[in-house]
């Protein structure tokens, strides 16, 4: 199992020299990634980065650090835009990015707040038709559709990102909800968010069923800083992801990434 910091780019952490300095620590404390939320408005806090312009100067300050949003919420977002930004983060890393995406959600109104889409099943089939259409760009197809909710007309994406045949893409599921699961089932892995054990493990049942085996296949799971992750997990979980709060005390995050990963 890997070990990853996972923080918002929030309050005392809205300083990316701060970031740059708490990414160096991790990756010399031998922790395997580090992963940032992606918001524009949150009510914990006011002071919030971009984590994607970040993730350009962390891919810099590192070598071996595996970076990623957890998560993007790409139906507020335009898919070429997201491409570009990924394909520049996944070559300024030489292939260190992956991709988290999801819903979003709407707790301190960066949807309602801007107009954008807040029904979920809309916001489910944008999520679906812009994954698609990441996949399609990365993997050097001409895209053309104008159909559904995005319009590409007759686009190929260059220069190539450095992971083939494209950077992974994880995807966030809560709690019972099946069809996050079969979404990220046709991709590269899975983000469970507030699942017990038995919704856990009928998640990965379903990716089974669907996939053939988890061979291959991410599981993300968040759990205490410098803690193991819940028993449960521990035999199929590829990922533990160290997550603080939205604004987290400085003093305990270092300390606890200085320590180094547990295990």
């Amino acid at each position: 199992m890997k070990h990853a910091v996972f923080v918002a780019p929030f309050g005392y952490l809205a300083a990316p020299h701060r970031l740059i300095e708490l990414a160096t620590a991790a990756e010399d404390c031998g922790w395997d990634g580090l992963f940032l939320w992606d918001h524009i408005l949150r009510p914990e806090s006011n002071e919030i980065l971009d984590p994607w312009v970040v993730m350009g100067a962390l891919a810099q300050a590192t070598e071996t650090l595996r970076l990623g949003p957890m998560v993007t919420p790409l139906p507020r977002r335009r898919p070429i835009k997201l491409a570009r930004e990924i394909l520049t983060v996944d070559l300024l890393s030489q292939g260190r990015i992956t991709v988290g995406l999801g819903l979003g959600v709407d707790s301190g109104g960066e949807f309602t707040r801007f107009d954008e889409v807040t029904d979920p099943r809309t916001r489910g089939a944008m999520l679906d038709e812009g994954a698609d259409l990441l996949a399609a760009l990365f993997e050097g197809e001409l895209v053309a559709t104008h159909e559904g909710h995005f319009t590409v007309d007759g686009v190929v994406l260059e220069p190539r990102p450095v992971q083939a045949p494209r950077p992974p893409m994880w995807f966030a599921a809560r709690g019972g909800a099946g069809k996050p699961v079969r979404r990220a089932a046709r991709f590269d892995g899975l983000f469970p968010i507030d699942m017990d054990a038995d919704q856990y493990n009928r998640a990965l049942d379903e990716i089974v069923t669907i996939r053939g085996s988890l061979d291959g296949f991410d599981v993300a799971v968040k759990t205490t800083p410098g803690e193991l992750p819940p028993d449960f997990v521990r035999d199929t979980a590829t990922w533990a992801m160290h997550s603080w709060p939205a604004v987290a005390d400085l003093n305990d995050l270092f300390n606890t990434v200085m320590a180094g990963p547990p295990g």
